[in-house]
């Protein structure tokens, strides 16, 4: 017997999925996150789903792991010191960058710019210069370097970057710079930007090199001492990290690189719903993954997520793939607060997080949250109990909210039904960048709404989008577990290749992907993962000449005899779709890529017993909700009683280890097959 195990650490609750790769039978734990040592939180999780499913710890196989540690250090700011490498004369280009200020019109009066992560005293310029074409114009001067190197680490840097002109066409200065560091500087890691990301333009890829060496020694701390752990206690065990774009890598290349890992928590949510959503027969969905501190959300298209070509964490901006995922701080612990100022009521981004948490977590927290407003609403019952052990604390949940409520003038229950309204308006705007401002109607989409809160919150949100159905999976509070459990080895590699379709040969096109694709498959090749497993797919950035924007256009080797025509056809239709027009203009390839993905898991979705429409024999209780300024009286429901087939007519509160769902009058869910349950008006 042989089991699979996913992770997701959150900012409140860290979430374990144990999978047997044969039955397709599960268990879950859901343990409070450990901020200050985030494997603390694994481990105990790891512990307390073995416990549970009864099972020895040697019998999992593969552990596949999505962390916020590499977005959380930059986050925080607790990065690395790092030094810089760049060639004579580009000394400050992390200081010039790109002339882009946020807000709008007069968002120069209000903002502030952060510091490079490689600041200007810990920048040394190397004498060389390397052509467009990658030819050598000078060649590297090493005394002068040492010399620089040498300051470097008088100057106690933990990390280096070397990010040198026109490397991305020839890197032998980068790797001959990178041999003379590792010798004057040992112990420090080294990121060259022709292996992180050897495409054109200076700013992106030296800011996204030195990302990579400030956030690159703790991730590589915490991903081997987890590594360590996890081989003492499951010997057979291998660890994989999810990457910002869906995929897994090798504990050693996200140790390396991990840059690639700064949406690695967001995306296991998406790669979960993906998931999920293939199996109940929805290609097309919009994704709301609420948890204690923030709301992710993103749009699944045809069976495939989104991606992008660049990765945001606050106000940091680098060049990875990425999943689409839009992230509000509105979460199950986001604050509520009234300011002195305004008199208006605002809920988030400030969070209570793990420690100490909402109110009704009875753990010393005062401030009333987004749980609690919950609590007073009756929209978490008393007998819900916080991953799965924790009972809820009434009074303290309802004192909190009264803050809010005597801040306001109003009824303590209209203070907590302001707060649920205003969180989900919040997510509402999210909702409508993934969607409406990408182009796409939000009605042709279903919502699928997991993480700790989302299912209390689903119903509403769908009712303001107009996607139906709203789908709750099974464990939607460990979906992100699922995601990281059941997703796929993924590698990818680019070059950059600027030239008009029409002074592009074809031939050399398809030779530089081809070479592209056999690069990726032996990294897929090291992991075990045979060429009978792998698929390639292919992607190449196109922009009309003279153009600044460029974007994605995907396709696989089978597409390719249809020539660029159809390559500049589907770029025209993102084109159109994004910006409402196209250009009468060349269209000219920038960058090539190659995608190469292994098999996924072949872990069978589980199915439940089947039952009559009368869900009356899961029912547990009643319990008075306020429900748009009206009190109702909800039925309870277990939802491990539920039975395929069952209808549960609103206003009804289904609650289960992991989360509680929120029907709402006037709509029903309907339990299917796999045990998700389909919300959608009774009309």
């Amino acid at each position: 017997m042989s089991y699979r195990l996913g992770v997701d650490v959150g900012g409140t609750f860290t979430d374990v999925l144990l999978i047997n790769e044969l039955s397709g039978e599960f268990h879950t734990a859901k343990v409070p996150s450990t901020p200050q040592d985030s494997s603390l939180g694994v481990l105990h999780g790891i512990e307390r789903v073995c416990a549970k499913a009864g099972i020895n710890p040697h019998d999992i196989t593969q552990v596949m792991h999505g962390t916020t540690v590499a977005t959380n250090t930059v986050l925080t700011g607790s990065g690395a010191k790092v030094g810089l490498v760049t060639t004579k004369g580009y000394a400050q280009v992390l200081q010039i960058a790109r002339s882009f200020v946020p807000g709008g019109l007069g968002g120069w009066v209000i903002y502030q710019k952060s510091a490079p992560m490689a600041p200007l005293e810990l920048t040394i310029e190397a004498d060389e210069r390397m052509s467009a074409q990658g030819e050598v114009v000078r060649p590297l001067e090493p005394a002068s370097l040492r010399a620089g190197l040498r300051k470097l680490r008088v100057a106690g840097i933990e990390a280096l970057t070397v990010c040198l002109i026109n490397s991305f066409t020839n890197d032998a200065h980068e790797v001959a710079v990178r041999a003379i560091a590792e010798a004057e500087l040992p112990g420090v890691p080294v990121s060259i930007s022709s292996e992180v990301i050897p495409e054109m333009q200076e700013y992106e890829r030296t800011a996204t090199t030195v990302a990579n060496s400030y956030v690159r020694p703790k991730v590589e701390r915490y991903v081997r001492n987890l590594q360590q752990e996890i081989t003492q206690r499951m010997r057979q065990a291998r660890l994989r990290i999810l990457r910002s774009d869906g995929g897994l890598a090798s504990s050693d290349t996200a140790a390396r690189q991990p840059v690639k890992l700064l949406m690695s928590g967001p995306a296991g949510g998406v790669t979960g719903a993906l998931w999920v959503a293939s199996n109940a027969g929805f290609p097309n969905v919009l994704t709301l993954d609420m948890g204690g501190t923030s709301t992710d959300v993103a749009l699944i298209e045809k069976g495939a997520a989104r991606l992008r070509r660049e990765t945001t964490v606050g106000d940091v901006t680098v060049r990875a793939s990425s999943i689409d995922v839009r992230t509000v701080g509105a979460g199950g612990g986001s604050i509520a607060h009234v300011p002195a100022l305004t008199r208006a009521l605002r809920v988030g981004p400030q969070s209570a997080g793990a420690e100490p948490g909402p109110a009704a977590y009875g753990k010393g927290g005062e401030l009333p949250t987004v749980t609690d407003a919950n609590v007073v609403l009756g929209y978490l019952p008393d007998v819900a109990r916080l991953g799965g052990d924790m009972l809820l604390d009434v009074p303290r949940a309802r004192a909190a909210v009264q803050q809010v409520a005597d801040a306001l003038g109003l009824g303590l229950e209209a203070a907590a039904e302001g707060i649920y309204q205003i969180v989900n308006e919040n997510m509402y705007g999210a909702l409508r960048l993934v969607s409406v401002e990408q182009g796409f109607d939000p009605r042709d989409f279903a919502l699928m709404a997991f993480g700790g809160a989302g299912p209390l919150h689903a119903n509403a949100l769908g009712r303001l989008m107009g996607s139906w159905p709203v789908i709750i999976p099974p464990g939607p509070g460990v979906l992100c577990a699922y995601g990281d459990a059941t997703t796929s080895v993924r590698e990818e590699t680019s070059r950059t290749y600027v030239r008009r379709f029409s002074d592009a040969p074809a031939e050399e096109v398809w030779a530089a992907l081809c070479e592209l694709a056999e690069a990726a498959a032996r990294a897929l090749d090291a992991e075990g993962v045979s060429r009978a497993e792998q698929t390639t797919r292919f992607e190449v950035d196109v922009r009309y000449n003279g153009q600044g924007l460029l974007l994605p256009v995907s396709f696989f080797a089978d597409d390719a005899a249809a020539g660029f025509t159809a390559l500049a056809a589907r770029f025209d239709a993102q084109h159109l779709q994004l910006f409402t027009f196209t250009l009468d203009a060349p269209h000219e390839f920038v960058n090539l890529r190659a995608v190469v993905t292994g098999a996924p898991p072949s872990v069978e979705a589980g199915r439940i017993e089947a039952g009559d429409p009368d869900p009356a024999a899961a029912a547990v209780g009643n319990q008075q909700v306020r429900i748009d300024g009206v009190h109702w009286t909800a039925t309870v429901y277990a939802r491990e009683q539920l039975r395929a087939g069952n209808l549960v007519h609103g206003p009804a509160v289904v609650t289960q280890m992991d989360t509680t769902t929120l029907v709402l009058p006037a709509h029903v869910a309907t339990v299917d097959a796999f045990g998700n349950l389909l919300i959608r008006p009774e009309a």
